[in-house]
């Protein structure tokens, strides 16, 4: 089965999802992200690093470390560590030598990781057939106090699966504060020769800081 946008956003429990990305770690960069012109990481970072982010930050559904090479890019050079629940996805990850911890975890569980990070960040993990609002609570317990946080959801996603509730929730309770949302384009123009359901996706980058 080849892997592609289409079957990763139809994916259905934490078991699926490990099985169809361990499959697609070889070919992720050169197929999808290549491909489809894929630029919510280089936002992501943009707007991490526009709002003052500096390190250690945790790159959370880290992948093949797109958003880290983003980062690097645009010159941040603060300590990244990358979770993510796949094992080959962070095998490829760490041949690109941007890490200083790779962390295989799943986020909609609670984290054993140290509450050590002034930042954390996320590109394409807050989507259709990944994971949901629920987890974001868990990333805050890694998070120390003030901590900027910078993470891309999808807008198919934003309302039906409640993420607006949950971060008003938690602005409401005190948790996390200065909430401010930017709407980016996820997929460049050539996007549309490959998946055009999908060419003209958006995703907000929810930025804020931690209490």
């Amino acid at each position: 089965m080849e892997q592609n946008l289409k079957g990763a956003l139809e994916l259905s429990g934490a078991e699926a999802c490990r099985d169809y990305y361990r499959d697609w770690a070889a070919t992720y960069d050169s197929g999808f992200a290549q491909g489809m012109d894929y630029r919510l990481p280089a936002h992501v970072a943009a707007a991490y690093l526009g709002a003052g982010g500096d390190g250690p930050v945790l790159d959370v559904g880290a992948g093949t470390g797109l958003l880290a090479e983003r980062l690097c890019e645009m010159g941040f050079q603060g300590q990244i560590d990358a979770a993510d629940f796949s094992a080959e996805m962070l095998e490829v990850a760490g041949q690109k030598r941007l890490y200083a911890g790779l962390f295989q975890v799943d986020i909609t569980q609670k984290l054993t990781l140290e509450r050590a990070y002034r930042g954390i960040v996320s590109s394409g993990t807050f989507t259709a057939g990944h994971v949901g609002p629920e987890a974001i609570a868990n990333l805050l317990q890694v998070a120390l106090p003030g901590a900027l946080v910078a993470l891309s959801i999808n807008r198919r996603v934003w309302t039906v699966a409640g993420f607006d509730r949950t971060l008003q929730a938690l602005a409401d309770a005190g948790q996390i504060t200065d909430l401010r949302l930017v709407e980016v384009e996820v997929y460049g123009a050539a996007a549309a020769a490959l998946d055009a359901d999908h060419a003209g996706d958006r995703a907000l980058v929810a930025l804020f800081h931690t209490v």
